[in-house]
Formats: C-alpha cells, structure tokens, sequence
C-alpha cells in the first residue's frame, strides 16, 4: 500500500481521550486528515480524573514518538508515582523509596495536563467539540456519522470513545463480562486541609488499603485534590439492588461506614469530606480471547476495543500503545491494502489485550481476596 494512500483519506476519531488525540497527533505527523469529534463541550468542560502512570513501553513509547517528551517532562509529577501499602488500621507495610531516575519508570501526570499537552500538539480545529454521537451508518462512500447537532462523513472511522462505544457493535457483538467488583469514587478538594492525617500519609502520592477483601486506593492530584475509589465483592446488578441512592450522599457515606465498619476512622474522613456527587462503577472486562473478522474502513482502541478494570494500571497505557501500534500498521508499506493494515493492527492488539487482560483480572481477584495485602506485598517485593 502507497503511503499516499492513507493521506487521501478523510478519518474520523470519535473520542478526545489519551488514546484518540495520541492517535490523532501520530497520524498529523505523518500527513494524514483526521478530524477528532468529542462529546465534551469544550475542552474545559469537565474535571478530569486521577492520575495516570505512564509505562515505557507503551504510554511513553507513544509520548515519543509523537516528539512530546519535552512538554511531558515539563509537567509530569515527580514523587507523585510513590506507593505505600497499608493495611485497614493505616498501618504502613510497605512503602516505595527511589534513587536518582530511578522514578522515571513510570512517571505520573494528572490526566488534565495529559489532555492539554495532546491537545495543544495538534492542529487548529483538529477536535470538534460538543459532537455527541448517536449513529454511524454505511454508506458508498466509507460511513456517515450522526451527531445531535449534525453529520459528517469519513472514508475510515476509529473508535476511541470508551467502554459504552456506539461504534464497538459495528465491528463485534461480543460484549464485556462483569468482573465481580464494583468500585465507589469519590474526589476531596484541598485534602490538606480537609484531610491534614490523610494528606500527610499519601504524601504526595498514591495509597493501596487492603483488608477484608476490600480495598480503597487513593491518589493525590496536582491541584491538591485527591481521588479515592473503594472497592469491593459484589454481584453484578448489586448497584441497582443494594438499597442505597448513590445520589444520595448521605445514604453512601452511611453504606460505607456500615460495610467498612472495623476499619481505622481515617478512612471514614475520605466520606465524609468528598464531594457529595460518588460514583459507582461496576467494574467490566472484554473476553480475553475476542477476535473479530476485520472491516476494510473502521476499528477501535482503547476501552472500546478491550475495556478491563484499572487494577493494573494498564488502560490509559494500552489506549496509547494501540495509538502507536495503529499509526504505524496504517503507514506500513508490507500491508497492500488499509484493511490489512487495520487487520495487522488489531491482531497485535488483541495479542496484547490476552496477555494484560489476563493479568488485570488476576490482579483484581486478588486484590479483593482475604490475602489481598500479603499478595501485593509478595509482589512488590519480588517474591
């Protein structure tokens, strides 16, 4: 396949996460029309979530290859990637100490920095904003995109717009299983003075708690906040079942210190000075082994194409890595035609997806078993 081929082409990314607008930057660089449409009014519409630890093969590979190392170093958090393990009673097992570069392995930076650095690498009007996606429907000339204010059409669509994909059934009926978890988030402004005990033991960076099967991570932010999510064992439609309005501030924070009852007050203080709005989130993975007859004009990455849970740190940074993968397969003249080149993609991807996925839901069970701490210990000391 002529390389020229790929630039003649008019492609559509739906979603403006890390993985669509990676994608969008690697394939500007190489000459390409690509549009991104997000569903977010504009780029300042929402707070953006925790941080993200970004790996060297993948998250960084991305990052530089797309030549925005520099303006990573000039915003990552450094420190921000240390990690205590501590038992229910706050009481400290383990803790990581760096030397030197040491930390660089996998640097952390908050996703709204993230989103700006890709963002402000791309071309003006590159991501159209406020285009909510309703269909996407075949037609002679590749697809037509419906949005609620308007259509568009593309000779070649990506879709990068998560775990709810409207695209996802288009390329596969195969659907995500419940991994057994659930998980209520919950975010604390100025956490040093909402939570001075707690601010001091997250120190600036994350915190794995585990007890009786449960577990609650904490991350610290940039702007001083902090995210929290507690996990815990459930059935699947336990959200809708429990009894408990998640609306309902109140109503979590007393679930909360019913089902964490014996565990130290510190964790209580995360409650009861979040934010009222919780979130709760059943969490769902793709089937290990999916694979799919490849289409001539559309594919997926990140969360839409292998949606797992976050136990391993492994979203964003494979979101990135398919980015990276896909760019390349597209200007790789060894594929004679763009469908061999999006099938080569999405073999490696779903290669890579069996082998974290596997190790995501792994991690997930035993985190949330009776030997959650002792496992995680076991681990991080090489054991």
């Amino acid at each position: 396949m002529e390389q020229s081929i790929i630039n003649t082409k008019k492609i559509a990314i739906v979603g403006g996460g890390p993985g669509g607008l990676t994608l969008a930057r690697l394939l500007q660089l190489k000459g390409a029309d690509v549009k991104v449409y997000e569903r977010d009014i504009n780029k300042d519409a929402r707070v953006q979530g925790a941080t993200l630890d970004l790996h060297e093969e993948s998250g960084l590979a991305a990052l530089q290859e797309a030549g925005l190392m520099d303006a990573f170093h000039a915003n990552y958090r450094p420190g921000a990637d240390k990690m205590r393990l501590v038992d229910k009673h706050a009481a400290i097992f383990f803790e990581d100490v760096f030397e030197g570069e040491e930390q660089l392995q996998r640097p952390e930076i908050d996703r709204g920095p993230l989103r700006k650095i890709l963002l402000e690498s791309l071309q003006q009007e590159t991501v159209v904003w406020d285009s909510h996606l309703l269909n996407v429907q075949k037609i002679a000339t590749g697809w037509q995109l419906n949005f609620h204010n308007g259509t568009t059409t593309a000779d070649i669509v990506i879709a990068a717009d998560g775990a709810n994909s409207k695209i996802r059934p288009l390329i596969t009926p195969l659907k995500p299983f419940f991994s057994g978890v659930t998980i209520v988030e919950g975010t604390v402004y100025n956490s040093e003075k909402s939570v001075p005990a707690l601010h001091t033991l997250l120190n600036g960076g994350k915190i794995f708690v585990m007890g009786d099967s449960k577990t609650i991570i904490v991350s610290s932010k940039g702007d001083g906040s902090l995210v929290f999510y507690a996990g815990i064992n459930t059935a699947e439609d336990w959200s809708k079942n429990c009894g408990v309005d998640f609306k309902n501030a109140d109503e979590v924070r007393t679930w909360f210190k019913n089902t964490f009852a014996d565990w130290a007050p510190i964790w209580f203080e995360l409650f009861d000075q979040a934010e009222p709005q919780f979130v709760v989130r059943p969490q769902y993975c793709m089937p290990l082994d999916q694979c799919w007859e490849t289409l001539p004009d559309m594919t997926m990455l990140g969360d839409a194409a292998h949606l797992m849970p976050p136990y391993a740190g492994e979203g964003v940074n494979m979101a990135m890595k398919d980015a990276l993968e896909l760019s390349r397969c597209l200007y790789d003249p060894s594929f004679a035609t763009i469908q061999e080149a999006l099938a080569g993609y999405e073999k490696q991807m779903n290669t890579r997806f069996a082998e974290i996925g596997k190790i995501t839901l792994d991690q997930t069970a035993s985190l949330h078993s009776e030997a959650g701490l002792e496992n995680l210990l076991a681990m991080f000391k090489g054991e």
